[in-house]
């Protein structure tokens, strides 16, 4: 596969990324608006901070307009965004997901999305490349800790769906150049032994690898260097409702945030 160049000469989202992640470290803040969340923060079940997608859909087009003001306001900043949609489907109804989230002037893009691949990974190819195209990324999930994700994504042992999908998005990133792809993996924070007895190497698809699970869900800073391993560099910690507790104010919400990332730091 070619070596991929944006248009217009853009530089890529894994390029963007990697820099945002040596300059201000690997946290990605989950701003989500929980409904017990709001009220414990004194406001109605109308309010929203920043995009865990259906937590917005959940408000229909208050949500949704909503949402389309935080992307903008992030853009504005310069702010990377990852919009947690996990889209996923065939043909022209995945091309319509990859317009309304990877396209130029969309009021949804971003600068990537999580996309579920369980239609085969290459289902996802009107995303992966439109990504590509417009120096954008996406996220793939390939190892969820939830419960019933092993019942599909660890078939096959060590050559697992969850393998396949790793290789895949591996493949995927051979056309970038470059330290970091643009093609991540969503790998749950608290997969404890799974990678080791799937055997799946993280590091060879030199990519982002976003995992959720850090805080509330009981994963903490030393759990992710025992997950990942030789690939935790390549890690984006996440974590909402742990950072989100210390709110509604800003000095608080800061202090939160500081203090998970001097842990991913340490």
């Amino acid at each position: 596969m070619p070596e991929q160049v944006p248009a217009a000469g853009r530089e890529s989202f894994g390029s963007r990324l990697g820099a945002a992640m040596a300059a201000r470290g690997p946290l990605c803040v989950g701003i989500d608006p929980h409904p017990a969340l709001l009220h414990a923060w004194g406001l109605d079940d109308d309010a929203a901070v920043k995009p865990q997608v259906a937590l917005y859909e959940r408000h229909g087009s208050a949500g949704m307009a909503v949402l389309e003001e935080v992307l903008a306001t992030a853009r504005d900043l310069s702010v990377l965004t990852i919009a947690d949609a996990k889209r996923g489907d065939i043909g022209s109804t995945m091309a319509a997901y990859a317009d309304a989230w990877l396209r130029d002037g969309s009021p949804l893009a971003a600068d990537s999305v999580t996309l579920s691949p369980y239609l085969g990974f290459e289902s996802l190819r009107p995303a992966l490349d439109l990504a590509a195209d417009t120096g954008r990324g996406v996220f793939v999930l390939a190892l969820t800790s939830n419960p019933e994700g092993a019942s599909v994504q660890h078939v096959g042992g060590t050559d697992s769906v969850a393998r396949r999908i790793t290789e895949s998005a591996a493949a995927e990133n051979a056309r970038y150049a470059g330290s970091l792809g643009s093609v991540g993996l969503v790998v749950g924070a608290t997969v404890g032994s799974a990678l080791t007895d799937l055997e799946l190497d993280l590091a060879s698809v030199r990519g982002p690898i976003l995992a959720p699970g850090l805080g509330a869900q009981g994963a903490t800073p030393a759990d992710l260097r025992a997950t990942f391993g030789a690939a935790y560099p390549l890690v984006l910690g996440t974590s909402s409702r742990d950072i989100l507790s210390a709110g509604p104010q800003v000095s608080g919400l800061r202090e939160a945030a500081l203090r998970t990332l001097d842990g991913l730091r340490g």
